[in-house]
């Protein structure tokens, strides 16, 4: 029987560094970094700026309904020459006028139809916005467990390292003194520089998406909290899918955009039909005109100065007889854009039930697989301890002990990422169904390291 040196101690240094976390006093907690990507986020600044310009539009709808006002002035230099018979004549002189004019709609049913459709467009508009405040609040959270996952990996494979370095330490004691064959050096050595080869790749993908996470930010070096430990991941509540389809289909701001599209069609519909109406206005004006030469027309006095004013009010209405069938092929138009609304609303709803039976689904199987994989790594322990002591009684060569860390080590890394699988996915849920908001950040917070 073969007997080889144990190097249980440095697995067991191994096993301990991936039960430490990685968050100094100085990191930055989910909270704190949506706060700072809600100030910077370019996304959602274009949509608070397009909602801002939305209420400005409705407020110009809104104009057609309210008085309008208006003055007018000129000053004009008149050259006058008459020829009668022998005689000639000129004359130079001066003419002010000034007119103030106003007009306030009486009857326009149009305009108010405009104005009613400016107001859903801002609600349509408020509802875009908090759909890109939820596209946020997932992207955050994406990028922020993309560091943790990744930082886990690193932690991983540089812990898978330092197992396979001292099973290749062992390999080359053994074979030197007799006990083992070249075969085991060869096999420690390929998997130790593939462990190289995977630390460097993770290295540089923990490189990447911590710059991932400091553009979305603003800022430089950010560094995300871990989950504390031991981890325990909140529940499935409520735990029938078809609650959240439920909540999507009343709550999802696709949803919610499309109906008020429709709203909006249905108004421009009655719009174009209010093209048949007559339309009535109050108006009412002030003119004044002044001649300070004289007027010539003023047979009476023409070179004295001369001055008039008049003012009028009155009712005045318009009602359109024959619009060579514009009117009618407009109401054709509006009602099959309403039609389309009505079929895109439908889309939508199909499509986001839909996203919401996948997104529950997915949770679910996640917590599941967690379980699966915790089970697994426990098992994967006890399989790897039965490997090297085997490997020191001589009943297990090299390779079973180096698979037996390697589908520990991968086991320990599917874990890891499917938490945080999980919480992105739990986010992902509420943002299908309509109902996430920045406060559901606070429960996610509460499971980081303090």
């Amino acid at each position: 029987m073969r007997l080889r040196s144990p190097h249980r101690h440095a697995m067991a240094c191994a096993l301990a560094a991936l039960s430490l976390g990685w968050g100094p006093a100085s990191a930055q907690n989910l909270v704190q970094l949506y706060d700072a990507a809600h100030g910077y986020d370019a996304a959602l600044q274009s949509v608070q700026a397009q909602t801002q310009a939305t209420r400005a539009r409705a407020d110009q709808a809104r104009a057609g309904l309210l008085p309008q006002v208006g003055v007018q002035g000129s000053a004009q230099r008149n050259r006058l020459e008459t020829h009668v018979g022998v005689n000639d004549a000129q004359r130079s002189y001066n003419q002010l006028t000034g007119t103030l004019t106003g007009s306030q709609p009486l009857y326009r049913p149009a305009n108010l139809i405009a104005w009613s459709q400016g107001k859903k467009q801002v609600e349509a508009a408020l509802v875009q916005l908090d759909g890109a405040e939820q596209d946020l609040i997932v992207r955050l959270a994406q990028a922020y467990f993309d560091v943790l996952s990744a930082e886990d990996a690193l932690r991983v494979v540089r812990a898978f390292k330092a197992a396979v370095n001292e099973q290749l330490a062992s390999a080359k004691h053994n074979f030197e003194v007799g006990n083992a064959t070249i075969t085991d050096s060869r096999e420690a050595q390929s998997r130790y520089d593939l462990a190289v080869a995977q630390e460097i790749a993770t290295e540089n993908d923990l490189r990447v998406k911590k710059l991932a996470l400091d553009q979305l930010v603003g800022q430089a070096g950010t560094d995300p909290r871990p989950l504390a430990q031991p981890i325990v991941l909140p529940a499935l509540a409520p735990d029938d899918v078809s609650q959240w389809v439920g909540r999507a289909v009343d709550q999802h701001p696709s949803v919610l955009q499309a109906r008020t599209a429709l709203d909006v069609a249905r108004l421009e519909t009655a719009k174009a039909k209010t093209g048949h109406l007559p339309t009535v206005d109050l108006q009412a004006s002030v003119a004044a005109t002044r001649y300070p030469d004289g007027n010539p027309s003023v047979s009476a006095a023409p070179f004295a100065r001369y001055h008039n004013a008049t003012a009028g009010i009155g009712v005045v209405v318009n009602w359109p007889l024959f619009a060579g069938f514009s009117v009618e092929n407009r109401i054709r138009e509006t009602l099959a854009l309403e039609d389309k609304a009505r079929a895109d609303l439908d889309s939508l709803q199909r499509t986001v039930s839909q996203a919401t039976r996948t997104a529950f689904f997915g949770v679910r199987s996640g917590l599941s697989q967690i379980k699966a994989l915790e089970a697994a790594e426990q098992s994967s322990r006890t399989a790897l301890e039965a490997n090297q002591l085997g490997y020191q009684v001589g009943v297990r060569i090299n390779i079973d002990v180096l698979n037996s860390q390697n589908q520990l080590f991968q086991t320990r890394r599917d874990l890891d990422k499917a938490r945080y699988d999980v919480l992105v996915g739990m986010l992902k849920l509420k943002q299908a169904s309509g109902v996430l908001q920045a406060t559901d950040l606070q429960d996610i917070n509460r499971l980081l390291t303090p």
